[in-house]
């Protein structure tokens, strides 16, 4: 039930995209795959409490103050643009971090921000 509905609600949030990003998991080892669909997003996405742009928002600034999850982040700030946060509220989360994950880690988070938010601009 669970890996069901963190399929169904990986492709709420990242669309087609989402769903190619973690079958690329499921090529590196089953397992890993399995345990991202259902407890990530089939269990932790599937709780109320949040709205989903609420959810992206932490799970862009944990993913930036973590540093080295570029993977990642190009994922979430993709599935934060298909949820509805605007490119200048990605920029405002990026810039919010400075104070307390310092420029490297902004600065490596906002280039991959412009490229997100450029790649989805020339698909339109």
């Amino acid at each position: 039930m669970s890996f069901d509905k963190g399929i169904s609600n990986i492709k709420e949030i990242a669309g087609s995209d989402g769903i190619h990003a973690v079958e690329a998991i499921q090529d590196l080892h089953p397992d890993i795959h399995k345990y991202v669909v259902q407890f990530g997003f089939g269990e932790i996405y599937s709780r109320r409490e949040l709205d989903r742009k609420q959810q992206e928002m932490i799970t862009i600034t944990s993913l930036i103050t973590l540093g080295d999850t570029a993977n990642q982040l190009r994922f979430h700030f993709k599935a934060a643009l298909n949820v509805g946060i605007t490119p200048q509220e990605i920029i405002g989360i990026v810039i919010h971090c400075i104070p307390y994950v310092g420029f490297p880690r902004v600065l490596n988070a906002l280039q991959i921000a412009k490229e997100v938010i450029d790649d989805v601009d020339e698909e339109k």
